[in-house]
């Protein structure tokens, strides 16, 4: 996620999809030369980055805390989880009437599905979005108590005073100096990517497979086995993904493609789903047989990124040195696009719901407060420290879930300017898979 989504200050696109929506900001983006900004293979690597981030270094502990038959199984419904359900999503943008080309994903929600609509979907957005916010408050407060005591053997400091330092100084430093610190958070993807690729080849030795294949189901059996394969969906969802970047991709492609733009889209988003899938399982499965089920139980329950947990228990001084640097980064640089996301949703809200007020208040002002509001309300949850891969569970296993696997298939379904999408048999597999995912989020609540 990435933003959660999950990730776009990785890439340098707005992490929600929202542009001003306005009349001016739409007019300018029509007249843009038939040209777009991105090449296929640069768009490529943008959708990577935005959703290889922080989330995957989460996705290990909650797909290896169930046995291997879960794990096979999330390995072989990955490529059509992310592929299917993004190239969907895409297509509210990409698909569009040529017309409507140059409009982002809430302009046209709202066109489309009339003001009330449109707003109802904004707020949704946005919860989905500064919720991932809320999610990596608590990361970054656990990675850096965890750093302190493990790799520099000192105290524990207070959760109030540490989370107040950790979010507030990520906080300022996206509030003070916003264009440095996006550029910064791009840059962080490329170590991040090749350290993660390194950190897979580097566990093979450690590899205990017999001890992973013996996983002890318990006396559920077959019903445990199933529930795992269902429990394992929702921080996928997270883990993998990007829609954050689809709305921008779409737009970018559309002065050039015209009405082929759903064409080249897909086939960015299917370059983008085998990258993804391929080097995400890879590290996951590597984690898993080094660490085996058990340990990731344990880092479950210590609530820290599983990067943590390696420099707490391999005793690798290289490890133990590098591995807090990379998760702060990869956190903070998820921190940084998602508040970005959440700063641009809540103006996109306030001008739409209130156009009149929000010409009267100063942006400056209206940017403060929402500063505020986010150093507040992040560091109080990160005081709480609730499960960050149950919180991932429900962003996405909800919020996301709707925008991308629901939404789409509706407006398919009910608006004539999509019917050419109607009997694309692939509506229903992601339809499908979103219900149930939705449905075993709810339950799993309970």
């Amino acid at each position: 996620m990435s933003t959660n989504n999950q990730n776009a200050s990785n890439t340098g696109v707005h992490p929600d999809g929202v542009s001003q929506a306005s009349p001016t900001s739409t007019k300018q983006r029509k007249k843009k030369k038939a040209e777009p900004a991105g090449s296929t293979s640069t768009w490529v690597i943008t959708l990577f980055g935005t959703a290889v981030g922080a989330g995957i270094l989460f996705l290990p502990i909650n797909a290896g805390s169930f046995g291997f038959i879960p794990l096979l199984f999330a390995t072989i419904i990955a490529f059509p989880l992310v592929y299917y359900s993004h190239r969907t999503y895409a297509r509210i943008v990409s698909g569009a009437p040529e017309k409507d080309h140059g409009k982002d994903v809430l302009e046209l929600c709202t066109q489309y599905l009339g003001r009330r609509g449109g707003v109802a979907i904004a707020i949704l957005y946005w919860i989905s979005v500064f919720s991932t916010v809320l999610i990596y408050g608590v990361s970054i407060t656990n990675a850096v108590d965890s750093f302190i005591v493990h790799q520099m053997g000192g105290p524990s400091i207070n959760r109030w005073v540490l989370a107040t330092l950790c979010v507030g100084l990520m906080t300022a430093g996206f509030a003070f100096g916003r264009k440095p610190m996006l550029w910064l958070a791009q840059m962080l993807v490329y170590p991040l990517i090749g350290f993660l690729a390194i950190t897979s080849i580097y566990l093979i030795p450690r590899w205990d497979i017999s001890s992973f294949l013996e996983f002890e189901y318990g006396d559920g059996g077959f019903l445990s086995v199933v529930k795992g394969v269902l429990l394992i969906l929702p921080v996928m969802v997270f883990a993998f993904s990007h829609m954050a970047a689809l709305s921008q991709l779409s737009v970018d492609m559309q002065p050039a493609y015209g009405k082929n733009t759903e064409k080249r889209v897909s086939k960015i988003e299917f370059y983008t789903a085998i990258l993804l899938v391929v080097f995400t399982m890879v590290f996951v499965w590597s984690c898993v047989l080094a660490l085996g089920a058990d340990g990731m139980r344990e880092a479950r329950e210590q609530n820290i990124p599983v990067l943590s947990y390696f420099a707490n228990v391999t005793g690798t001084p290289i490890m133990a040195a590098i591995a807090p640097m990379v998760v702060v980064c990869a956190i903070v640089s998820s921190y940084f696009g998602h508040l970005l996301g959440s700063e641009e949703g809540t103006e996109y809200l306030f001008k739409t719901v209130a156009p009149k007020t929000a010409e009267r208040i100063p942006r400056r002002n209206l940017l403060i407060g929402i500063y505020v509001f986010a150093f507040v309300t992040t560091t109080l949850v990160a005081v709480f420290n609730p499960s960050i891969v149950t919180l991932a569970s429900l962003v996405a296993g909800v919020f996301v879930v709707f925008m991308v696997y629901l939404l789409p298939v509706y407006m398919f379904r009910n608006l004539d300017v999509y019917k050419h999408f109607r009997k694309d048999k692939a509506n229903y597999f992601v339809l499908g898979l979103g219900v149930v995912i939705m449905l075993i989020t709810i339950w799993d609540l309970f």
